[in-house]
């Protein structure tokens, strides 16, 4: 692996590690807005942006890699990758939903209970993408920075839901952890490569997840959004990857 990628996504590795440890105190786009709403819809349009110009293409490219590198003719020609992503979006679902899925309560247990489901699944998270920065179909230096930018953005918006959901217990205990996730992900990255069709369910997994949690925690809705700033963050970002994702 060529050490200049391995110092590139290790810087970006470390950014996702402090948006997760400071991510209140990170005000991106301060230039076009000082609104921390209108920042964070603003960032919530460029992630959307990722999601539908380069993330739902690169789908194919995931299910023609794992079809072209399978040993035998493949029923269906690998379209067991899109069921990966549905899975992805589904389980997803399933981790933002509970809270209402186990009932209302303030009860100590309760609230500890879905501190830690939503904690180990966004640990999960944070490590599947950081690992997918060293070890992704597309390893230019283009694609990788168009990555690291959405994603950055995408986790300022996790990095605040959870932070707002969860409060004390965020801050004590569950933004390390998603840091450090980020950083072991990336050192795996580095150190266990996988097969082509392994890596290509594991992006189709994460596209899944990415999509449902891009949907659930940061389209702007209510007070809590910013229609203008979304939509400038969304059409900017998104007339960027245009010419570039291709």
């Amino acid at each position: 692996m060529e050490q200049v990628l391995i110092v590139e996504t290790g810087a970006t590795a470390f950014l996702f590690a402090a948006i997760f440890v400071i991510g209140d105190r990170i005000r991106p786009f301060r230039i076009l807005a000082v609104n921390r709403r209108s920042i964070n819809s603003f960032s919530a349009g460029m992630s959307v942006a990722y999601v539908f110009v380069h993330l739902m293409p690169e789908l194919h490219g995931a299910r023609t890699s794992f079809a072209s590198s399978a040993s035998a003719a493949l029923r269906y020609e690998g379209m067991a990758v899109y069921l990966m992503a549905l899975v992805g979006f589904l389980v997803s679902y399933g981790f933002l939903h509970l809270p209402a899925r186990l009932g209302t309560s303030t009860a100590t247990g309760y609230e500890r209970l879905v501190f830690r489901l939503h904690l180990g699944g966004f640990a999960v998270y944070a490590w599947l993408v950081a690992y997918l920065l060293v070890r992704n179909l597309e390893e230019t230096e283009v694609s990788t920075a168009l990555y690291a930018i959405a994603m950055a953005c995408h986790f300022l918006a996790v990095s605040d839901g959870l932070r707002r959901e969860h409060g004390p217990a965020y801050e004590r205990v569950g933004r390390f952890v998603l840091a450090g996730m980020s950083i072991a992900g990336w050192s795996a990255g580095i150190a266990f490569p996988l097969p082509v069709p392994m890596l290509a369910m594991l992006i189709a997994l994460v596209s899944g997840a990415v999509i449902m949690t891009s949907t659930i925690m940061e389209l702007p809705s209510g007070k809590d959004g910013r229609f203008l700033p979304f939509v400038s963050g969304g059409l900017t970002y998104g007339l960027i990857l245009l010419p570039l994702a291709g």
